[in-house]
């Protein structure tokens, strides 16, 4: 955990931004790989839906989308 946080602290700004945007993309393959796995039947317009529903909350995704997650789930 030492050797983690002196790295990131010799990062400049931008390598720890391009870090944080790195990570954040991976998770959201990862959940893009799950609805695949969950709904091998979904068309790419559900697939992005449901990993969308994952991060925003559901009120927004109904206002914003029509997609209300609590009822056809994630």
């Amino acid at each position: 955990e030492a050797f983690l946080i002196e790295g990131y602290r010799k990062m400049s700004p931008s390598q720890k931004l391009e870090r944080v945007r790195a990570l954040t993309r991976a998770v959201q393959e990862l959940a893009l790989l799950d609805v695949r796995r969950r709904h091998p039947d979904a068309d790419v317009r559900e697939q992005e839906l449901r990993v969308a529903s994952r991060w925003i909350e559901p009120e927004l995704m109904v206002r914003a989308f029509g997609w209300d997650a609590r009822k056809v789930g994630y």
